[in-house]
């Protein structure tokens, strides 16, 4: 296809000289596989308007040039360039005068290259061509070294216009300019981003630990590397530490790892001292907590010392100082002069003890009773007047228990109707004459009699660590309806019928029995407790109530327990009684016929709670071993009385039993003491199994407890 002649745009002969030849070079040339056009670009001292114009017509883009876009343009060329290929020379020529062209969606901006960097390019390309000069944004990670090193070595081939910036927690650079430029920059950056010496050095230690070498020598270079390097550097090597054979392996830069092997084997080397170091494996406490505390020893003694020549030397000893916790051994490692080792070991003797355990046992008893009774006439009379028709002549309908006379004659006229029928007795009489002569009538005689006894004893148990609070829940999630809605009625709008859906939404409560203490032994053989007892069950339903019932009996309170001493904790007695009486009025106080006009009733609800608790100290294994032994046979022996260990309708079946303590306890059987140990104050010590069964198959006894040992125990040896 061949191009129209461009017309001029001047009346200068040199303008219609250079629009002349422009149009001249313009020509078609055939190609083997498809038509495409081409074009012989030769421009001499001519306007960049004029260009931006042959390349719309011949590449078919659309273009905004801004104001500031001025320059005159010389370009020659001897063979022809295809669209692509003049497109290309395009921007060369734009990068030549300094200005760029930026693509947003169907329309080129051409603009000043000082604006291209706030203005939209092609970011994040899958290949950047390393011939184009359109403007592009790309991200490059780097794998091997520092992104913040390369960029004071990068900035001088990037353009003034150009932008280049390093992300330190990505290890990424960020790149924008053109596209040639950044191709170059990628490639220049494979070269640099090598993985460095690939030798691993393998540091065996005698003295030090390994764990520790490691942690020191990374903390040292991450804390001085930013300094060292400029404020962008990262250490060039790696440092690891093998546990098992107490090794370092050093791998990265030659020089780099041969000055860590020189700090490494300095490390490694005996204390002058000798026992400046320990590290003391705890059997009881926390090496975590128990650090935290020794530490803030340290320091209160350090500040406690008087100034001059003493608090000097006190800040020095503080300096001197390190307690750390290594929580998967629970041991401290402790670094300290001797004089502050003998405290802080002191300290750990007094701490590292066993504690001594608390079971309380708190027993739940209510005992409730409910009696009724209910007794009246109900009663009706009719006549007849002189066409046969019925007269009422009087009626008295009150409902005793429930239930009313015309409730009675209800069930009487619709027998199916099984919810008329009344409960308790019903007695009567009357007369019915449908012929009409004389006076119809009818008299019941209702008695009712309610007893109702509740006796409940709840023992819930628990073992807890002194001074560790601990809760046993033993109840149910019931469910309580907090809110619904239903929809009675359809409504319409306009044309359209509304439907809602019925919901209703319910919150589940616990009921049951929750026990939460919190006990502290003293030194009298007492225990201090912090008790939240909570019981609760479910009621009757009670007339007038939307959803269940529960009864509720909680106590919150402190008290001061001997070992094995019960106390009660609190209770409740109460004694209700209430008496009604419905009665016409002045006919219901006649003497003898005012029975006729009313109804009585007598309730009578008494009431008796109590709850105690019984707190047991537990010193040692062996008296752990007692109770639980006690406990465990007082189940298994349930167990094997169950149906004599058989299972009924399955001959040669037995039921499923607990195994013998025997085979699961470490403790032998030990006979129980015939009388309770008294110690020097007289504070009886609970060493029998008084309120516990004991299966005499397997006789154990809870023993003496044992004055506590006055040497701490020795530290245990260190695994290695």
């Amino acid at each position: 296809m061949k191009f129209p002649i461009l017309q001029t745009l001047s009346g200068q002969a040199k303008r219609r000289v250079i629009a002349m030849t422009c149009a001249a070079v313009v020509m078609a040339v055939a190609d083997a596989s498809a038509q495409q056009a081409t074009i012989t670009p030769n421009y001499k001292d001519a306007d960049l308007a004029q260009i931006v114009d042959a390349v719309s017509a011949i590449t078919g883009k659309n273009f905004i040039i801004d104001p500031r876009v001025r320059a005159q343009v010389t370009m020659l060329s001897s063979t022809p360039m295809s669209p692509d290929a003049f497109y290309q020379a395009f921007l060369s020529i734009l990068q030549v005068h300094g200005f760029t062209a930026v693509e947003t969606g169907n329309i080129v901006r051409v603009i000043p290259m000082a604006n291209a960097r706030t203005s939209p390019s092609i970011d994040l390309p899958d290949r950047v061509s390393a011939t184009s000069d359109e403007i592009v944004t790309q991200v490059i990670t780097v794998r091997n070294i520092s992104a913040v090193q390369l960029v004071p070595i990068l900035r001088p081939l990037i353009p003034q216009e150009g932008h280049l910036v390093a992300s330190p927690s990505s290890n990424v650079l960020i790149i924008s300019d053109r596209a040639n430029n950044v191709n170059r920059i990628m490639r220049i950056i494979a070269r640099i981003d090598q993985a460095g010496d690939g030798d691993i050095d393998i540091i065996q230690l005698q003295n030090a630990s390994s764990g520790e070498i490691v942690r020191v020598v990374n903390t040292l270079f991450t804390a001085g590397g930013a300094a060292a390097e400029g404020g962008g550097g990262a250490m060039q090597v790696k440092v690891v530490a093998d546990d098992r054979s107490n090794s370092v392996l050093i791998t990265g830069e030659a020089s780099q790892r041969l000055r860590i092997k020189t700090l490494i084997t300095h490390l490694d080397t005996p204390l002058e001292s000798g026992g400046d170091t320990q590290v003391r494996y705890l059997h009881y406490a926390e090496a975590e907590k128990i650090a935290a505390k020794l530490k803030e020893q340290v320091q209160g003694v350090t500040q406690a010392a008087p100034g001059g020549a003493a608090a000097a030397s006190a800040a020095t000893a503080d300096r001197n100082v390190t307690i750390w916790a290594d929580a998967q051994t629970n041991a401290l490692v402790i670094t300290a002069p001797p004089k502050m080792m003998r405290q802080v070991m002191s300290i750990i003797d007094k701490l590292d003890i066993r504690r001594a355990q608390v079971q309380v046992e708190a027993i739940v008893v209510e005992i409730d009773s409910d009696k009724a009774s209910e007794l009246g006439l109900n009663w009706g009379a009719t006549g007849n007047d002189s066409a046969g028709n019925p007269i009422p002549l009087g009626v008295f309908n009150q409902a005793v228990g429930g239930t009313s006379l015309g409730d009675i004659l209800r069930g009487i006229a619709n027998p199916s109707a099984a919810t008329t029928i009344p409960n308790g007795l019903t007695l009567g009489g009357g007369r019915f004459d449908q012929a009409g002569g004389g006076m119809n009538f009818a008299v019941i005689l209702r008695a009712l009699r309610g007893d109702a006894n509740t006796n409940i004893i709840s023992t819930p148990s628990i073992m807890t660590l002194d001074n560790e609070e601990a809760e046993i829940k033993i109840a149910q999630e019931v469910p309580f309806i907090t809110g619904q809605y239903t929809n009675t009625g359809g409504g319409t709008t306009g044309t359209t019928t509304g439907t809602v859906n019925p919901f209703q939404t319910i919150q589940r409560q616990e009921v049951g029995t929750i026990l939460k203490i919190t006990p502290q032994i003293n030194d009298s053989g007492s225990v201090l407790m912090k008790i939240e007892q909570e019981a609760s069950s479910l009621a009757q339903g009670t007339s007038g109530a939307v959803d269940l019932i529960t009864n509720k009996r909680t106590i919150n309170t402190k008290v001061l327990v001997d070992d094995g001493g019960v106390i009660v904790l609190g209770g409740l007695i109460e004694d209700n009684l209430r008496e009604g009486e419905n009665r016409v009025p002045f006919l219901g106080a006649i003497p003898l016929i005012g029975e006729l006009f009313k109804t009585r009733s007598v309730k009578k609800v008494k009431t008796n709670l109590m709850v105690f608790i019984r707190p047991t100290i537990i010193r040692d294994g062996v008296e752990a071993a007692f109770e639980t032994n006690s406990k465990y046979n007082l189940i298994r022996d349930q167990q094997l009385q169950r149906g004599n260990g058989n299972v009924r309708m399955l001959p040669g079946e037995k039921q499923p039993t607990l195994a013998p303590i025997e085979e699961l306890s470490k403790y032998p059987p030990v006979a129980p003491p015939t009388a309770p140990a008294v110690d020097e104050a007289g504070a009886r010590q609970n060493t029998t199994n008084e309120g516990v069964r004991v299966v005499p198959s397997t006789p154990i006894s809870r023993p003496t407890p044992e004055a506590p040992a006055a040497a701490a125990p020795a530290p245990r040896a260190s695994p290695r």
